[in-house]
């Protein structure tokens, strides 16, 4: 389980492992914490944010230094790496105390630091160890945000739930998937989202079909595991003027289907299920962050494997939507069943669509693994969505949908195919091929195939799943209010 915080006016007497700002220019430190800044330089401690540096304290204690950059420039999510730096300083320790809200500049909401602290916390504490052997997770029990303010254990409360759904996704997108078909998808779902308001509804295979989801059933056509389409919906206490839609990509394994993966693209693709599992882990925090808007989420869930049933390159699916697919190409299944995805999710007239996949290595080319791409056919939703990944501490990056490519996805035998012309403009390609299925709605596509997982323990990320998209989409919908975009 995560690490969760508790807050203090002052440091606890039995605190082991003190944690303190320090920043470049003017030092944050005060003398009474006994840290001689002097001493730090001639260590090479330069303070950039994350840096630690632990020291001996009194009483068989530890004094731990971080970094927190520029002391005019500390923002909320620099201290939320300061926070998970210190915890990876305490890893063995039993009681941590971290004073990194001193660090804040004037003006600076201590309510949102304190919250970004306990989120670095919680998230930088997270280990999968299902199947370790000899696991070694935080032993820390007890840790303590020194001289939060009004509001604060409001906010560190909510980021108890976000974390807790961000280590959901992680779980999800870690778990094997031989240990995760679409029928455990599902009933994780039924499971973990529960509380006030939130109903779950799981349809089989034959229930997917009376629904017309061409691009969902094709995909699953070449697996013994049968498909599963979960939708999940949040009701607010007293109601709602508005509804917002999420729809996630749950492809739980993709081996590419017929057009079939090199066995090294097929080492990761395990995590082919990030966008799904980042909406459902979104929807399982929604009681206790209680937006003031209704929210409809779709997760279709499938694995995309090649059998002697599987689809062909060459044939052509129709979507829930009535739109025709040309499949040139099995291993761009995503976008397949997020078609039928986004077509439910226009039927619930919402104002806003938002949907996260895991959906082209062409992403990750244009932005690397740290990134995930935006694309959208609304301004006024790009700068909510950007807006509230900027304040989660989730980079995403507006990509173009121009209208000249869309050319590329013309089909001589059906109304499009699923894949563009060439190796260039992937990304784009895809994202023109979702706003197919989105009609006038405002709508926002998010390509999140690199950073849904990271290579190393950097900030509050650690190696393996990242659960990214958890924190930006709670984000943007308890900041919502009830009027459209």
């Amino acid at each position: 389980m995560p690490v969760t915080c508790s807050i203090s006016a002052t440091v606890p007497s039995d605190a082991e492992v003190l944690a303190v700002p320090v920043a470049t220019g003017p030092s944050v430190v005060g003398d009474a914490l006994g840290l001689d800044v002097a001493h730090l330089e001639a260590r090479g401690f330069t303070a950039k944010p994350g840096e630690i540096l632990s020291v001996p304290g009194t009483g068989g204690d530890t004094l731990v230094a971080v970094g927190v950059g520029d002391a005019g420039d500390v923002t909320p999510d620099i201290l939320r790496r300061a926070a998970a730096s210190a915890v990876r300083a305490a890893w063995k320790r039993t009681s941590l105390a971290l004073t990194l809200l001193d660090a804040l500049p004037p003006g600076a909401d201590p309510a949102a630091a304190a919250a970004a602290v306990a989120e670095g916390v919680g998230l930088a504490s997270y280990r999968f160890t299902r199947f370790k052997s000899d696991p070694d997770p935080c032993r820390l029990e007890a840790v303590t945000i020194v001289g939060a303010g009004d509001g604060a254990a409001d906010a560190v409360t909510r980021a108890a739930a976000v974390v807790a759904a961000t280590c959901l996704a992680r779980d999800l997108v870690n778990t094997p998937a031989g240990h995760l078909h679409p029928r455990d998808l599902a009933e994780t779902a039924e499971r973990e989202v529960q509380g006030e308001g939130l109903t779950v509804e799981v349809l089989d295979e034959h229930a997917v079909a009376d629904l017309g989801l061409g691009g969902l059933l094709g995909v699953a056509r070449g697996s013994e595991e049968p498909c599963r389409l979960i939708k999940m919906t949040y009701e607010p206490p007293g109601g709602a003027d508005s509804t917002v839609a999420l729809v996630g990509k749950g492809i739980t394994f993709d081996s590419g289907g017929l057009s079939l993966k090199t066995g090294e693209g097929m080492m990761t693709m395990k995590t082919d299920m990030g966008g799904g599992a980042a909406v459902l882990a979104t929807m399982s925090a929604l009681p206790a962050v209680a937006p003031p808007v209704r929210v409809v989420a779709f997760v279709p869930t499938t694995e995309n494997m090649p059998s002697g049933r599987a689809m062909r390159p060459g044939d052509v699916l129709t979507i829930r939507n009535g739109t025709t697919v040309e499949v040139l190409n099995t291993d761009a299944e995503g976008r397949l069943i997020l078609a039928d995805g986004l077509s439910l999710a226009v039927e619930e007239e919402p104002v806003a669509i938002i949907d996260l996949a895991t959906l082209t290595g062409a992403c990750m080319i244009a932005l690397g693994k740290g990134i995930a791409g935006l694309m959208t056919n609304d301004d006024g939703l790009r700068e909510r969505v950007s807006g509230a990944a900027d304040r989660a501490g989730e980079p995403v990056w507006h990509l173009p949908l121009p209208k000249q490519y869309r050319k590329h996805l013309d089909s001589p035998i059906a109304d499009m195919k699923n894949i563009g012309n060439g190796p260039h403009g992937g990304a784009l390609t895809a994202g023109l091929f979702l706003e197919e299925f989105v009609g006038d709605i405002p709508w926002v596509h998010l390509d999140i195939a690199g950073p849904s997982t990271s290579e190393d323990d950097d900030g509050a990320l650690v190696k393996g799943a990242t659960g990214f998209g958890v924190r930006t989409l709670v984000e943007l919908l308890s900041t919502w209010g009830s009027a459209a975009p």
